[in-house]
């Protein structure tokens, strides 16, 4: 089974896939992990790759099309895989689609976490940790029991990721729209798209997402 999951940052689509890969056998692939162990295994694609990183330039769509092409031929990837995060654009679903047809694969399900833009923006914001074991809270949802004092390892300093503000989540938001929204009408259009409630608890969004891709 290949499957993508699309959705804004936020939507919880790493919880999601992770939860999906474990009970099912698959393999969870991200582009940042697998850009960083080809570098480290130093195939050629890598060392691509690794040229570009080191001169501050982006990897290019073809140069990520062929660290997947030689993922997916890994051994752990023999049941089938979860891309998180790619593809991100048209153009790399396009590329995608040749590389799988190539291979003999196809995808079995694109999964849509649908959210609420308001809600997101909420939902991100209020975020912060530990800074010492990385305990997650939010300012609204889950506040430590005892103010100023981590739950878990009782530490008194905590953290917010510079990204996580209002402004620079709406900035990431009109990206998502920009560029990656178009997918959802394109893979509906190819009959693989499906969407479950992303704003449904994290439990139920499981459920939701099991029921979409069936036995």
């Amino acid at each position: 089974m290949n499957l993508i999951l699309l959705g804004p940052p936020g939507a919880g689509k790493g919880t999601q896939a992770e939860r999906i890969a474990a009970t099912r056998g698959l393999k969870q692939l991200s582009t940042g992990e697998m850009l960083r162990a080809a570098v480290k295994a130093g195939t050629e694609i890598g060392r691509r790759a690794d040229a570009v990183m080191k001169s501050g330039g982006l990897v290019s769509d073809e140069i990520v099309i062929g660290i997947i092409d030689e993922r997916i031929d890994q051994p752990d990837c023999a049941n089938g895989f979860i891309l998180d995060g790619f593809p991100r654009t048209l153009a790399q679903a396009s590329a995608l689609d040749k590389l799988l047809k190539q291979k003999g694969k196809t995808l079995d399900a694109v999964i849509e976490i649908r959210v609420d833009d308001s809600a997101l923006v909420e939902r991100i914001s209020g975020r912060f940790s530990c800074a010492k074991c990385g305990a997650g809270y939010h300012d609204l949802h889950k506040m430590p029991k005892v103010a100023g004092t981590c739950d878990q390892c009782g530490s008194t300093e905590f953290s917010r990721r510079a990204d996580d503000n209002a402004e620079t989540v709406k900035n990431r938001l009109m990206a998502y729209y920009r560029e990656t929204a178009p997918l959802i009408g394109y893979y509906y259009a190819l009959g693989y798209l499906q969407s479950v409630d992303g704003m449904a608890p994290i439990d139920e969004v499981t459920v939701q997402l099991n029921k979409a891709l069936g036995a």
